[in-house]
């Protein structure tokens, strides 16, 4: 594992030529074939779903879209999702519990859309309902950050049994660029801000977040595409063959006290040692 400082794996993650899910797809999985739309208002493009053939095993995949050009982020507006595509996920998640498929979810985005008619459309509320049921959903569930994975819009796609992170990935409560906006009233201070924070995959394991971290290729996944893909399939072999084998109920409590242990402490009396 590369030494780097948190700045300079942002500065990675957010190379022009790194992997996106639209990459790593046709490289993990066969017979993909996408889902579109919520059923209440539209399809949101920055959320891409479906069912594939893992391995010879049915799964559910929702990703989280980042583009490699301006029309490609336009179209998906820039990987921030709209309360439609928290929707779209949920309607497929609780899909993949009906026929009994687990859900991989792939985590790639600056934060949700935080516009007016997001607002208007319950940007907020299909956060938490996603955080609510994904919960309690009776399949297993396995979510990887494949980039950049910020604030709830991240976090609406990790509630999770099994959360891995690629090597150079960050995920956080809030993007650098907020953190330093908000704590200095400069946005120009984010590469302070990002190693600051330990966002990076090691300090999240080193904190109880992560599970597993996945290893790229030396300078980055865009170095290797075909790689990462590899490293990735191997994580999600070993993880699914030992989760599918649990109970539900063992399965819900599991991934209950994973969520409660997190940002655990204990207080002291005063004068104790």
């Amino acid at each position: 594992m590369s030494s780097l400082t948190a700045s300079e794996r942002m500065a990675i993650i957010r190379h022009k030529g790194r992997p996106t899910i639209r990459d790593y797809i046709p490289l993990l999985f066969d017979e993909f074939c996408e889902l579109h739309g919520d059923r209440q208002f539209g399809d949101d493009h920055a959320i891409l779903g479906g069912i594939a053939n893992f391995r010879g095993m049915a799964v559910t995949v929702i990703a989280q879209v980042k583009g490699r050009n301006l029309e490609e982020n336009k179209d998906s507006n820039f990987a921030m999702p709209h309360p439609e595509g928290y929707r779209k996920a949920l309607r497929l998640a609780k899909q993949a519990e009906k026929f009994h498929r687990p859900v991989i979810c792939f985590i790639d985005t600056p934060g949700a859309y935080c516009g007016i008619a997001a607002e208007e459309r319950g940007q907020g509320e299909a956060i938490a309902r996603n955080l609510f049921e994904f919960s309690r959903l009776k399949t297993p569930v396995i979510s990887i950050v494949l980039g950049e994975g910020g604030s709830g819009g991240a976090i609406a796609l990790g509630v999770c049994d099994e959360l891995a992170m690629l090597e150079n990935a960050i995920y956080s409560v809030i993007s650098p660029r907020g953190f330093a906006s908000i704590l200095w009233r400069d946005a120009s201070r984010e590469k302070e801000a990002a190693d600051r924070m330990r966002i990076t995959a090691e300090d999240l394991r080193e904190l109880g977040v992560c599970d597993r971290v996945i290893a790229e290729p030396a300078g980055g996944a865009h170095n290797n595409p075909q790689q990462t893909a590899e490293n990735i399939s191997h994580y999600l072999t070993e993880t699914l063959t030992k989760i599918m084998e649990k109970e539900v109920a063992i399965l819900l409590d599991s991934r209950y006290n994973k969520f409660r242990k997190i940002g655990e402490f204990e207080e002291f009396p005063k004068g104790s040692e």
